[in-house]
């Protein structure tokens, strides 16, 4: 019987070795996640009959440390939840290892290609639905410019020009001129020159040309003693409108200047900008803080294509592990609960970063010490049994 017990007891120390040796040689593997052996009595009725490794304890609610590096598409939960990744048979993988890219067909994946579940672009304020994430890689559309917006201060030591008729060719005919380039519906350039023109102690004129055009519409700017811009705001009359040219539409826009002053000393712009931009190839992607997917394009615009999904469950420790840093739920973790980075019991995101193994590398080698002397001590009783045995049967 005393045979049978130091077996197993050395059958239990290689299973906790096992154990061990796995932490140690994933103590440098991203969103490893230790085990423990758990060692339990067996008996035989009333009698013991050695000891067992009842169950392996994952430590999974301890995170790992932090590790910059750097690229867009790296993530770090910090605290609760999983990354949710589809693999081809459809099977839902939960992991903490945020290492992701963006595939051939667009799709967001993980590195073994099984497709990184979230929610679409929010539609009217809400969020899209849970699926896929598939970021557009080819072009994105222009979008016509709607409106101009200028601020600045038109000097109030200006006077009055001295050549007059105003003439855009004579620049002694006006006080300062302002360009400012607009889109059309198909991302064709065109610029809008502002003639700013002192009319009054208080009054600036400005006229507007379009593409080196002659000037047309006009606008009466009034300001009050204090230097700033009297309501109502001035409108161009005619409507600002830049003819249709090259196969795409007019550009009918407004101009807002809001803001603008006449103060005393240089005559500054602080702002000279027009809403739309011409069509844009992709060029990247990259997750931000809050889990949004942001595709960047050549004309400078960014688009919010998802938002990754993080899964909860009720007992974590209870997933069925599948690989070293992957999951799968059954009926002891509990179904899963679906948010947004930093929403609910779901952890934030940290960008650039991952999580490293939570293996403590000094206590895995006190235990492996400790597993040793073990296993001489169960070694131990096998021999003085032997010997025992061997002198038994000699005395016969």
């Amino acid at each position: 019987m005393s045979f049978n017990i130091a077996l197993s007891g050395i059958q239990a120390i290689n299973e906790q070795l096992t154990a061990v040796s796995n932490n140690i040689a994933n103590a440098g593997t991203y969103g490893f996640k230790s085990s423990r052996a758990n060692f339990s009595a067996v008996y035989a009725g009333d009698q013991a009959n050695g000891v067992e490794v009842g169950s392996l304890t994952q430590n999974i609610g301890k995170n790992g440390s932090l590790q910059n590096t750097g690229r867009g598409l790296d993530a770090a939960i910090q605290g609760r939840g999983f990354f949710a990744v589809r693999d081809s048979q459809g099977v839902i993988n939960y992991t903490r290892v945020g290492i992701f890219k963006a595939d051939k067909e667009g799709f967001l994946v993980d590195p073994q290609g099984k497709k990184v579940q979230g929610y679409g672009p929010a539609v009217g304020g809400a969020m899209g639905a849970l699926g896929d994430i598939k970021v557009p890689t080819g072009q994105i559309p222009a979008v016509a410019s709607t409106k101009l917006t200028y601020v600045g201060n038109l000097s109030s030591d200006w006077t009055n020009p001295t050549v007059t008729p105003f003439d855009p060719n004579n620049n002694k005919s006006y006080n300062m001129v302002k360009q400012t380039v607009l889109y059309d519906s198909l991302g064709g350039e065109h610029t809008v020159s502002q003639y700013f023109i002192r009319t009054g102690a208080n009054t600036v004129q400005v006229r507007y040309a379009f593409d080196g055009a002659a000037p047309g519409p006009t606008a009466t700017m009034t300001f009050d003693t204090n230097g700033q811009l009297t309501a109502p705001l001035p409108t161009p009359t005619p409507a600002l409108s830049i003819p249709a040219a090259n196969g795409a539409a007019a550009i009918n826009f407004t101009i807002d200047y809001t803001g603008t002053t006449r103060f005393a000393g240089e005559a500054t712009t602080t702002t000279n900008r027009a809403d739309g931009y011409p069509s844009g190839a992709f060029v990247g992607v990259e997750m931000a803080e809050d889990g949004s997917v942001v595709a960047k394009y050549s004309n400078e615009q960014q688009q919010i294509v998802g938002t990754v999904a993080l899964a909860t469950f009720p007992d974590e420790d209870g997933l069925t592990q599948v690989s070293d840093t992957s999951w799968v739920a059954n009926n002891t973790s509990g179904a899963p609960l679906y948010t947004t980075p930093g929403v609910g019991l779901a952890g934030k995101l940290a960008k650039g970063a991952l999580e490293g193994s939570n293996v403590d590398i000094t206590s895995e080698l006190v235990g492996l010490m400790t597993s040793q002397r073990n296993y001489q001590a169960n070694s131990k009783v096998i021999t003085t049994e032997n010997q025992m045995m061997q002198a038994l049967m000699q005395a016969l």
